[in-house]
């Protein structure tokens, strides 16, 4: 048997939410993504990277010898910390410190095993000397 909750509505015809439950979004919006600032540009050179302490894993924000790249720090392997690993800036690569896997830090697919899942990218930028990162 498939139960099926119909959303009652009000007298002007907007929907009701189940109790306990947030909002459902409307199709084809998406959620608002959010802005934080990073570090100072001079503050990440190329070659450097910064582990931005955000969400369950944190991201790592690499310059890729003057190109910002971000990636979550976190392998697809096992989960465990990635953009701590070496950092190889002439390849845009970084090794996972637990079992070797190679990641793509602009991209984020993995270049050798055990990784064989990309891991999430993120937008930065530069903007009035200040890193920024975007969080959706």
């Amino acid at each position: 048997m498939h139960v099926i909750w119909a959303r009652p509505r009000t007298q002007t015809g907007a929907a009701l939410q189940p109790p306990g439950r947030a909002a459902f979004p409307e199709r084809g919006t998406k959620p608002v993504a959010r802005q934080i600032d990073v570090c100072p540009e001079g503050d990440l050179l190329p070659g450097e990277v910064k582990i931005v302490p955000e969400g369950a894993f944190g991201i790592g924000v690499f310059n890729v010898g003057g190109t910002l790249c971000a990636i979550e720090d976190r392998c697809s392997h096992d989960d465990g910390p990635l953009a701590e690993g070496d950092f190889d800036a002439e390849r845009g690569i970084v090794v996972c410190p637990r079992h070797g896997a190679e990641f793509e830090v602009c991209s984020g697919r993995p270049r050798t095993l055990p990784a064989y899942l990309p891991v999430e990218t993120y937008r930065v930028w530069v903007e009035d000397g200040i890193v920024r990162l975007e969080i959706p």
